[in-house]
């Protein structure tokens, strides 16, 4: 893997944090600090979701298939935004980043599409942002890595309670989380208090990541029949391996034959 850029910048608490660029075999990848792959863009098809956790992420669709306000915290190269923006016409986004470089690097080298009607991205505090924005959103993504570990102020129980808060009645959190972290279990405990234990994982299709989706209320679709029919239509509609997402929520999910049980 080459390196490609580099950049020096600084964190919140002012400590120096270091911005990477490498590219190998026309896959443009995004690093904050360390050789953690942070973000990766297909140089020849910028939306398409190269890294299997951001295709994970999209489970959601298997619950929430047209949300109308989408709120994301933490930019990275934008890859989920950017799939949301070609493949959702009737989403408008909304990403919270806080360090200005990674807003300015994600848009010249990682083909994240300027502000308009439907997609803008502030720069600030995205764990102030949910405090301050209640029923705001269908839906909630939060990819909150600084290159080590989950952002403290993104793994808070007063952050994951401000999410629901900041939900419709409908909406639904969907976080990353490493499996490896050694805070995973009281990260997924947390999600899992804020939303009243209605919460699901999603392993991803690559080891190490867990996607959680945690629900403002449980939802109504979840005979596997039915979930496998509607992810054959997404695999259909998106090219996505929805089925198989179907298959893993088996693996960490209370579940009967017939069901999933949230």
């Amino acid at each position: 893997m080459k390196l490609w850029k580099s950049w020096r910048g600084t964190r919140r608490n002012g400590v120096s944090a270091h911005v990477e660029i490498s590219e190998e075999d026309g896959i443009r990848y995004l690093h904050l600090g360390t050789d953690t792959i942070q973000s990766g863009m297909r140089v020849s098809a910028p939306d398409e979701l190269v890294l299997a956790y951001t295709r994970s992420m999209m489970a959601f669709l298997l619950f929430v298939p047209e949300p109308a306000r989408v709120v994301t915290v933490g930019l990275g190269g934008g890859s989920v935004n950017k799939w949301i923006y070609r493949h959702l016409a009737g989403s408008q986004q909304v990403v919270i980043e806080l360090n200005p470089q990674v807003i300015d690097i994600a848009r010249r080298y990682f083909c994240v599409p300027d502000d308009d009607e439907r997609f803008a991205i502030v720069q600030g505090d995205g764990a102030q942002w949910m405090h301050e924005h209640a029923d705001s959103a269908d839906l909630i993504l939060v990819d909150g890595y600084d290159g080590v570990a989950l952002v403290e102020e993104l793994a808070t129980e007063a952050f994951y309670a401000a999410c629901a808060r900041a939900l419709t009645r409908e909406g639904v959190l969907v976080v990353n989380l490493w499996g490896s972290d050694r805070r995973y279990a009281e990260n997924l405990q947390r999600i899992e208090g804020a939303f009243e234990g209605q919460v699901v994982c999603v392993p991803a299709l690559q080891k190490g990541n867990i996607i959680v989706l945690g629900f403002k209320r449980s939802p109504v679709h979840l005979r596997w029949d039915e979930l496998r029919e509607r992810a054959r239509a997404l695999e259909a509609a998106y090219g996505l391996e929805f089925p198989r997402f179907v298959e893993v929520l088996r693996r960490l999910n209370p579940h009967t034959d017939t069901r999933l049980l949230i």
